[in-house]
């Protein structure tokens, strides 16, 4: 098993000198008051309230802008094709945008261009680095000096969330539901295996997870697809279901909110998505969520490039060892005794004793 790795534009004035200065001897034209950051955001597939990696992002960008009174906005584009997301991305830095947050992989190639193209912009994208989508001997990667790459641990996030599901179920067969077969949702996937592998070898739990619940529906946007694919595995037994797909994750929700009575569960992903579970007097289907602390990755970028310390040029990564990725500290489905464990388990991931790996292995799929 191996380990992995977070953080935090520059408002420039040019200082006006009077053309007449000599003859006035020491009066100096005032520095103008320099223009306030206006911060832009360009969506991933899926929309802005998906209750996962668009909302997160976007969550966390109206956090930093409101606390620090700055403008923000977001655009969505037509499709999710480079020339899409660069006529959005166009479209930001014409309107003096000069900070733009760009969520997810698909943003790689355009970030590529873009921070080239307008070098007085900055940019950060998540889950992804910038590079020209060659897979030859021509590829190229590059973090320009103006752009900031953001990677979690979802293997680390993954593990806490199935460990804390095998431990308050103790019993039953557990699927998982990914949208695109990408890094970062293989990640969770493999991360969730290890910790089932886990618990039942030292925890007392005997659940089991079989390939034909282990299933990358290809999208992170057809929500009927998932409440599909969640209804199969509940009439095959599956007892809870990790998903880690955007708004197939959120079909799969409303499948288990009809079932709340046959005590089926989702494990949410990437935010805590408790309250999207709720299906009576407070009560929810989502027994825990895998978090990737999106909102706070997007927040302390806004931050940084406010104050001057945009870490440009750096690929930053959110482990358990920052306190970027876990489970939510409160959740009502888990028992005391569970988080009890959890946080038993998490302590020997940040000392190293326990180490998850990101890659598959011998793991399914």
């Amino acid at each position: 098993m191996k380990k992995t790795r977070f953080a935090s534009a520059l408002v420039t004035a040019t200082l006006l000198v009077l053309a007449g200065a000599v003859l006035f001897g020491s009066c100096k034209a005032k520095e103008p008051k320099a223009a306030a950051l206006k911060v832009g955001m360009v969506t991933d597939a899926g929309t802005i309230d998906d209750k996962s990696f668009n909302q997160g992002t976007w969550e966390g960008v109206q956090k930093a802008t409101a606390e620090l009174k700055l403008e923000s906005k977001y655009l969505k584009p037509t499709g999710t094709t480079e020339a899409d997301y660069m006529k959005e991305i166009a479209n930001l830095v014409d309107a003096g945008f000069k900070l733009i947050v760009c969520p997810g992989f698909k943003f790689e190639t355009a970030i590529f261009v873009a921070q080239d193209k307008y070098p007085e912009t900055k940019f950060v994208i998540i889950d992804g680095s910038p590079n020209n989508g060659m897979f030859d001997d021509t590829r190229q990667e590059k973090v320009g000096s103006n752009t900031v790459a953001i990677f979690f641990a979802e293997h680390e996030s993954g593990f806490l969330a199935g460990l804390a599901a095998a431990v308050e179920l103790k019993t039953g067969e557990f699927g998982y539901i990914g949208g695109m077969e990408i890094p970062a949702v293989q990640k969770f996937n493999w991360g969730f295996q290890q910790a089932i592998a886990y618990a039942n070898q030292n925890l007392g739990t005997s659940i089991s997870l079989k390939p034909e619940n282990v299933i990358y529906q290809g999208t992170f946007s057809d929500v009927a697809a998932g409440q599909q694919l969640a209804a199969q595995m509940y009439d095959r037994g599956v007892k809870a279901i990790f998903c880690a797909a955007g708004g197939v994750g959120v079909g799969a929700i409303n499948e288990a909110k009809a079932r709340a009575d046959k005590g089926v569960w989702i494990i949410g992903v990437d935010t805590d998505q408790y309250a999207q579970g709720i299906y009576a007097e407070g009560k929810s289907i989502i027994l825990t969520s895998a978090v990737k602390l999106i909102d706070v990755a997007a927040a302390d970028m806004v931050k940084a490039a406010n104050d001057g310390t945009f870490p440009g040029g750096q690929t930053l990564t959110f482990t358990v060892h920052n306190n970027g990725v876990g489970i939510p500290a409160v959740n009502p489905n888990l028992s005391p005794a569970t988080l009890d464990t959890v946080n038993e388990v998490l302590a020997k991931l940040k000392s190293g004793e326990i180490v998850v790996s990101a890659e598959k292995g011998n793991l399914i799929r």
